[in-house]
């Protein structure tokens, strides 16, 4: 949490995501449309709303600012701990005396450590899942409030992220026959409660859906009852990958427990209790749903990262220790810190951009020294050996954060061409953009009016029409032709941004003409 505060100061909201999400919030903003997202003056139909409810919450209450929407995904972090107490008390019924190794598990895990400051739609998608599968394990204990939660689950993840959730539920909710001993005989009742979930869960959904699909227009109903279900899986052929694509992604997503002996041997003595065959369905099922899609990145994997923290866990509290337990994790520090060194020498040899050779050695140097830190809990208990895990993860993503983020701000920053723009709007000159545009610079500059987005046949025209208008372009190369040139141009995101008077575009670019 300390870190997610500090990255306030230690970087801007990245484009393209953060910037974009953050102008669709802004935008909401102006227009008081609290129903439809809009982007630069157009429905945003790719994602549901809840991230921007939540973005204009804080702003109602604190006003307009660039840190609240920051602190959105580290609020969604520490709002999974009660939930993930909940769990933990209804697989075990250990209630207090419960050794909560889950939350350090969690924590602890490189990819949701690496994702507590980002301003994206996972973590919230992660508390509703947990909320929904709260809900499954209720229902197989016959406890009715099951619905409630699975129904709440289901449809603020869908406000969240979209009929997505559905995979993070109900293919572990669907094999309860073989993690429910109990419910034998009472089968029947379980999946009609189960379905009565998925009724409310969509009813909540749809209570946003109908009016925003009405009130948006054909195109955005269109987008948001066929673009966020099939549309999607249509549009995942274009960026396909292998089935088997997150398989050699494991050991560094879910470091360093993957690593860790104690949690292998735990699981080995443990996987046959029910809890466990519980958790073992929801995160393989889910891992497999996700493997059979064509579209994959490690993000999708966020939401079932509690599954793992449970199993995990729970597993290494059970094993017997051994000495050399902590050295796969102790050596997995080291490599990165080899990388991280590596990578500053020779930035060229991974074709990196050149700020890569700006990073401090710093902190290399800190996490080579995590390595023996953990050694000396060799012959702690389980309980102590997850926190210096988790404790060692979170350090190791702070010191790159902190040591990587300054190096790359100048280049990454969206500020001060959105200064420049925001300017040039108070001027009143109109503002066109040569390509495809994300909103990257509508909330960094606080534009009031969306940029016009042009296909390179539509410049000539557009000029003539604006006269004193400037065209934004993004160009592979500085310019240094002879002439007129860009009123304004930097290095942004290994290219060059840079922003032209229309006819000096058109003499510079005669293919515009």
């Amino acid at each position: 949490m300390l870190f997610s505060v500090a990255s306030i100061w230690l970087r801007p909201l990245w484009p393209v995501d953060e910037t974009r999400y953050a102008s669709v919030a802004w935008e909401m903003w102006l227009r008081g449309d609290f129903l439809v997202p809009y982007i630069n003056g157009e429905p945003y139909s790719h994602k549901p709303p809840l991230l921007f409810w939540l973005i204009q919450l804080g702003w109602g209450i604190f006003g307009v600012n660039d840190w609240w929407p920051r602190l959105v995904a580290p609020l969604a972090a520490l709002g999974s701990l009660p939930l993930l107490f909940r769990m933990e008390k209804l697989l075990w019924d250990e209630g207090q005396a419960g050794h909560r190794n889950s939350a350090w598990v969690l924590f602890g895990t490189l990819l949701f450590a690496g994702f507590i400051t980002l301003t994206m739609f996972d973590l919230l998608l992660l508390d509703c899942a947990l909320a929904g599968m709260i809900g499954v394990l209720q229902l197989s204990k016959n406890q009715f409030k099951g619905v409630l939660w699975l129904g709440a689950g289901i449809g603020l993840g869908v406000l969240a992220k979209g009929p997505v959730i559905l995979l993070h539920v109900l293919p572990a909710a669907v094999a309860a026959p073989w993690w429910a001993p109990q419910l034998k005989g009472k089968f029947g009742r379980y999946y009609l409660r189960l379905l009565l979930g998925v009724l409310l869960g969509a009813a909540i959904a749809l209570a946003w859906a109908l009016p925003a699909g009405w009130s948006g227009g054909e195109a955005y109903r269109n987008a948001i009852f066929w673009g966020q279900t099939a549309g999607r899986v249509s549009e995942s052929f274009a960026h396909r990958a292998a089935w088997w694509y997150y398989l050699p992604q494991l050991p560094l997503i879910l470091f360093p427990w993957f690593v860790w002996p104690r949690f292998w041997t735990g699981l080995k003595t443990t996987w046959k209790e029910n809890e466990n065959k519980f958790l073992l369905a929801w995160l393989l099922l889910t891992l497999l749903g996700f493997s059979l899609v064509s579209g994959k990145q490690a993000k999708y994997l966020v939401p079932l990262l509690p599954a793992f923290a449970l199993l995990a866990g729970h597993a290494a509290s059970k094993a017997r220790a051994r000495w050399w337990d902590m050295l796969p994790p102790a050596l997995g520090m080291l490599a990165a810190a080899a990388l991280l060194a590596w990578l500053r020498a020779r930035p060229a040899a991974m074709s990196l951009p050149e700020w890569a050779g700006e990073v401090p050695a710093w902190p290399a140097l800190l996490l080579a020294l995590g390595a023996p830190a953990l050694l000396l809990c060799m012959r702690a208990s389980a309980a102590v050996q997850q926190r210096a895990l988790a404790f060692a993860t979170l350090f190791g993503v702070a010191v790159v954060g902190a040591g990587v983020l300054p190096a790359f701000v100048p280049y990454g920053d969206p500020g001060p061409a959105a200064r420049r723009l925001a300017a040039l709007q108070a001027q009143q000159v109109p503002l066109a953009h040569l390509g495809k545009y994300h909103g990257q610079y509508n909330f960094a500059g606080r534009l009031r009016t969306p940029i016009e987005i042009l296909d390179p046949p539509e410049v000539k025209g557009w000029v003539a029409a604006h006269p004193a208008g400037q065209v934004l372009t993004v160009e592979h190369s500085r310019y240094t032709g002879a002439g007129s040139g860009p009123e304004y141009q930097a290095p942004f995101r290994g290219v060059w941004l840079q922003i032209w008077r229309g006819e000096a575009l058109l003499m510079a670019r005669p293919e515009l003409r």
